[in-house]
């Protein structure tokens, strides 16, 4: 198993899903900290989590990343390369603004890094699905969301601790743009896939053909309603966790940011290898059936500690690395499945609508509904509810447990 870990197929991918998830935190949670410290109100943090939209919605643009493409690096390849030295200016753009001065224009700032995020993601996970073989694809699934975790903690909890005791907050948007431009040169050495897929012929064929390929499947629409609610539980009780820390549980920003995500890193990364590894045994269905419980069950942490009178940084640190460690092994194997429902002709438009797909509870019901159901439940019954919300995710998991065996065959 080490060896596929190893490929120079597999192996990039730790660096350019690194560059895929660096600019999440920055455009949610790290600006709603950055917005909770200068005081902004709690409805305006909530309606800021509205400017990942472009995450939901990138299944619009992405026929064009399947019909067209620069004329250099290839099909894939060339897309990622732009859209990552667009991220690095824009991203150090946003700390010339200030929540407490400048929230419009910094917002709509945020709104263009998620756009560039959101086509560098449709690129990525085209350029995934098409160099992965068969038998790497668990183990590249894995490499995947551990370099797309890293980058959340990097620009998530480092972010948090060089903002508060060191750089400030421009300064340190001004080094993760920094980051994303380093990122850009292992995108000039990674390899292209061995079998070229032909492109669609006309932007026509590029939107029709992908649906019209999905939707021929035997539970088409059921996969898709399984995609929205299988993490929609996870989405909930994460959409206002650094609020709720800092706020509610009465951490310093620096205790956040070390412990919240720093600390999670080795979670992080043991989560992602051993959903890779567990993936290869257990199989596809098995294995989301079991992390999904295990990340429903590991909500509850965060219960803990809103009926705590103290704060506890022992208490944080276990729940943090429990939240992590089932969080890389519930993505690892949702990947993989988004994975397994492409063809490669249009792995762009097709990855691109389920993966925004799985983004809907986060932007659409998460952000907003989450600081409505605080106020109606307070905090530990919020958290104590977010578990049942998955409920209907796994339910309908177990109904459809013959296909996702027959993509797993």
């Amino acid at each position: 198993m080490s060896r596929v870990y190893t490929s120079p197929r597999v192996l990039p991918l730790l660096i350019l899903g690194f560059a895929s998830g660096l600019p999440l935190a920055l455009v949610s949670g790290t600006l709603q900290a950055w917005a909770t410290v200068e005081n902004v109100s709690l409805t305006e943090i909530g309606f800021l989590t509205l400017v990942g939209s472009a995450y939901t919605l990138k299944f619009l643009w992405a026929p064009l990343i399947d019909r067209y493409a620069p004329p250099f690096m290839g099909r894939r390849r060339g897309w990622i390369l732009v859209t990552q030295l667009l991220l690095a200016a824009s991203i150090a753009a946003m700390g010339l603004f200030s929540p407490s001065v400048n929230l419009t224009a910094l917002a709509l700032l945020a709104v263009w890094v998620a756009f560039l995020s959101a086509t560098q993601d449709i690129a990525f996970d085209a350029y995934c699905t098409d160099v992965l073989q068969a038998q790497e694809r668990a183990a590249g699934a894995a490499v995947k969301v551990m370099g797309y975790r890293l980058a959340m903690i990097v620009s998530g909890g480092l972010a948090l601790v060089l903002a508060d005791r060191w750089l400030g907050w421009s300064n340190t948007y001004f080094l993760m743009g920094v980051f994303m431009a380093l990122c850009a040169l292992v995108t000039l050495v990674s390899p292209e896939p061995q079998e070229q897929s032909r492109p669609p012929r006309s932007l026509s064929e590029a939107v029709v053909a992908p649906l019209a390929d999905f939707f021929s499947r035997p539970g088409a629409w059921s996969i898709l309603a399984l995609i929205v609610l299988y993490k929609l539980g996870d989405a909930f009780a994460g959409a206002l966790s650094t609020t709720f820390l800092i706020r509610a549980a009465g951490f310093t920003l620096s205790e956040v940011g070390t412990i919240n995500k720093v600390f999670g890193l080795a979670a992080t990364v043991v989560g992602a290898l051993m959903g890779g590894a567990i993936m290869a045994r257990l199989g596809l269905y098995r294995a989301l059936m079991i992390f999904g419980i295990l990340q429903a069950v590991s909500n509850l942490g965060y219960w803990l500690i809103a009926i705590e009178t103290a704060p506890s940084m022992w208490l944080m640190g276990m729940v943090v690395g429990l939240e992590n460690l089932c969080g890389g092994l519930g993505t690892a194997a949702f990947v993989a499945l988004l994975m397994a429902l492409c063809n490669r002709t249009y792995s762009a438009t097709q990855f691109a609508l389920l993966s925004a797909l799985s983004a809907v509870g986060r932007t659409y019901l998460a952000g907003p509904l989450t600081p409505v159901l605080v106020e109606s439940l307070g905090w530990p019954g919020f958290f104590i509810c977010t578990v049942f919300i998955a409920v209907p995710g796994l339910l309908m998991l177990r109904c459809y447990r013959g296909l996702i065996q027959q993509l797993d065959a």
